[in-house]
């Protein structure tokens, strides 16, 4: 039996799914205990920065006081390809989505014999959360808790040019230096990211495109394949924890 945490920060509800299909994969070993816990928000609502999308999808003072109809493809409205109101709206949506998943402590990573990892790319690694919870975490990396445990990585980004892979790959450091082991995924068992359609996934963990307004929801095969490195890590993990009980 192998105890497994999916641990996640989802501020749009991509990896909020990507995680749910994870938890499903890690569920298909044999005697797992899976247990799914997210990391918190930014207590201070000015520490976030999705509430810039806020205050930029206002209207002006002058719209206001004109009474003049808005155009919903305005370049107030726009940055980019990011429709700024719509994209705050979502995110609250989202974090009432979230309420009933418990906030991950330091104590889920002692509790876990593998742990899988979600967040969304920001310029090619983690958000802040993430780091700031990794930090907080200290503790178990001078004890060395989380040695020899199994992990992997799942995340989402706005379109295939925008980080998925590098956000894997820089990721892979901080969980090195807690001594964990990293898995990915192979090749032959998941045939559906070799391809030229625009999703997700690579050797390197698990991914779902998000799309640059965040309007894409994760493709069938982006969460079949999360599934395969849900399982394929508590497959680890179980492997792992029947050594160390033949080595007691």
């Amino acid at each position: 039996m192998a105890n497994i945490l999916v641990v996640y920060y989802s501020a749009f509800g991509h990896v909020f799914q990507m995680a749910q299909a994870v938890a499903e994969g890690a569920n298909r070993e044999p005697g797992s205990d899976v247990r799914i816990v997210r990391i918190a928000e930014m207590a201070s609502p000015a520490n976030r920065v999705i509430g810039l999308d806020r205050e930029r999808g206002k209207p002006s003072a002058e719209e206001v006081s004109s009474g003049q109809a808005v155009p919903a493809e305005s370049e107030r409205q726009l940055s980019g390809r990011f429709r700024l109101q719509d994209r705050y709206a979502k995110y609250e949506a989202v974090l009432e989505l979230q309420n009933n998943i418990p906030i991950a402590t330091n104590e889920d990573l002692r509790w876990a014999d593998g742990i899988l990892w979600g967040f969304p790319t920001y310029y090619g690694t983690m958000p802040a959360q993430v780091k700031l919870f990794l930090e907080f975490a200290g503790e178990l990396c001078i004890d060395g808790a989380l040695e020899g445990k199994p992990a992997g990585i799942f995340n989402s980004t706005a379109s295939i040019h925008t980080g998925h892979e590098a956000a894997i790959l820089t990721s892979m450091v901080p969980l090195f230096h807690f001594g964990m082991i990293f898995v990915g995924l192979p090749y032959t068992e998941n045939p559906e990211y070799l391809t030229a359609d625009p999703i997700g996934c690579s050797p390197y963990g698990a991914s779902t495109l998000a799309g640059p307004d965040s309007s894409l929801q994760p493709d069938r095969r982006e969460l079949t394949m999360a599934s395969r490195l849900g399982e394929r890590v508590a497959h680890v993990a179980a492997a792992l924890a029947l050594h160390k009980i033949s080595q007691s």
